[in-house]
């Protein structure tokens, strides 16, 4: 008989903050992309139009882990106008060796967002000048606050900026974050002025066309670009991808070609369809070179990637294991086949 560990979000958010085991978890897995035969499908996407919906399905095996899981990740960006927050789901962690359910992880979008903003912790950390002090954060959602805080975790960052569409959002947030952070943060009005003189500059938007220009951008630049996880979706101008040349990574390279920031250089024709980039697991793990000096412009496409859930799944799991919580229950028995018979 097979026993499944329940975990809720309330559960969860006490397992799996965000701190350097949650980064170091995220880096693993990009260097598994690296170095293994990680077995992960393309995502499956369900778009619903008239509600601004959409909903991923993500998925991953990693040889060495004991389990592998499978995320349904809802996003609806229209939902903070009803009160609701725009990302929820979960996540189911399968036994590698029998593909019984070991784990539900109930988590409405919490390891999502972990996972995502060290992705970007990680990106910053292998690419990003080790001097970088000023962050310039475009959005104001949650994704923007944990960019933010995870960069902090990585490099000095002693002040930042927040620009966003809405100027409101973007006032609240900067207060929100100087209080949270001890630095100061300031909303600016103007997106080109936010990112001139900073040294990191991290996208963090659901926008369909740029936000971020290319000739914005100053040597020494980091961008990590982590919104443009569908084929419509475009936060910086393609030129960028030319500009930054060999200091461009994806987090996975035949993903970005079909729905990251590089799929928009290809339609654009300044980049090749075949054209070959590092990819940042690749950095991660010694394989490829990163930033090259401290004047190149260096940019992350990260998409989202199955490895990286299946990662944090295992993680959580194993916290869960490690502290005795959640809800234990049955999940499969003899009696069950029988009666399927």
């Amino acid at each position: 008989m097979s026993r499944m560990r329940i975990l809720t979000e309330a559960d969860l958010r006490r397992l799996v903050p965000l701190d350097m085991g949650v980064v170091a978890c995220v880096e693993a897995a990009f260097a598994a992309l690296a170095t293994q035969a990680v077995a992960m499908p393309p995502i499956l996407r369900l778009d619903i139009p008239e509600h601004r919906g959409e909903v991923d399905v993500k998925t991953a095996y990693v040889p060495g882990l004991d389990g592998f899981a499978v995320k349904i990740s809802p996003g609806f960006f229209d939902n903070p106008q009803l009160g609701l927050p725009s990302l929820n789901g979960l996540m189911i962690l399968f036994s590698a060796r029998t593909g019984l359910i070991e784990a539900l992880l109930l988590d409405n979008g919490h390891l999502t967002n972990m996972r995502t903003a060290a992705a970007g912790a990680a990106a910053a950390r292998h690419l990003a000048r080790p001097d970088a002090r000023c962050a310039a954060i475009f959005g104001a959602g949650l994704q923007a606050r944990l960019q933010l805080q995870a960069l902090t975790l990585v490099r000095p960052i002693d002040g930042a900026r927040i620009w966003a569409r809405d100027a409101d959002k973007a006032r609240a947030l900067a207060r929100s974050l100087s209080d949270a952070l001890g630095i100061p943060v300031t909303a600016i009005a103007n997106p080109r002025a936010a990112v001139a003189g900073a040294d990191i500059v991290v996208t963090t938007t659901p926008a369909e066309a740029p936000i971020l220009m290319a000739d914005w951008i100053e040597p020494g630049q980091h961008v990590t670009a982590m919104g443009s996880d569908a084929g419509h979706k475009n936060e910086i101008d393609p030129a960028l991808v030319l500009r930054a040349r060999d200091g461009y990574f994806a987090d996975r390279l035949s993903q970005t070609r079909c729905l990251g920031e590089l799929h928009h250089a290809i339609r654009a024709g300044l980049v090749a369809p075949d054209a070959d980039f590092a990819e940042l697991g690749a950095v991660i793990a010694g394989k490829a070179a990163g930033r090259c000096s401290a004047d190149q412009i260096t940019v992350a496409d990260l998409t989202g990637t199955g490895v990286q859930d299946t990662a944090i799944a295992h993680f959580a799991a194993a916290r869960a294991r490690d502290a005795a919580v959640g809800r234990s229950m049955d999940s499969h028995s003899a009696t069950a086949d029988a009666d399927a018979a």
